[in-house]
């Protein structure tokens, strides 16, 4: 395992992980008293690897058919978008 990719993988997905709703949905089911913060902590950590494979092998098979140069532009295009999206919504 090449630690440098490593370490910024982590740091990327955990930036952006911070404040998403998803953190925001954790933070509120965590705050019922009537459930398990360790429930809380396992469903939630499964649900992200979950997705985390979707994103792996989704990224994995889109690249044997698309080249990388052009999937980061339509990662990129795809961004511009939902912001922008985002800002009118605002």
């Amino acid at each position: 395992m090449e630690l440098k990719i490593f370490f910024t993988i982590f740091a990327a997905v955990f930036i952006a992980e911070l404040g998403d709703k998803t953190q925001l949905a954790t933070i509120l089911f965590a705050s019922d008293k009537e459930v398990s913060r360790l429930t809380v902590f396992f469903a939630s950590s499964t649900a992200l690897v979950v997705a985390s494979a979707i994103g792996v092998i989704a990224g994995s098979l889109l690249s044997e058919y698309i080249d990388e140069k052009i999937l980061s532009y339509i990662a990129g295009a795809g961004f511009i978008v939902i912001g922008s999206f985002t800002l009118y919504q605002a």
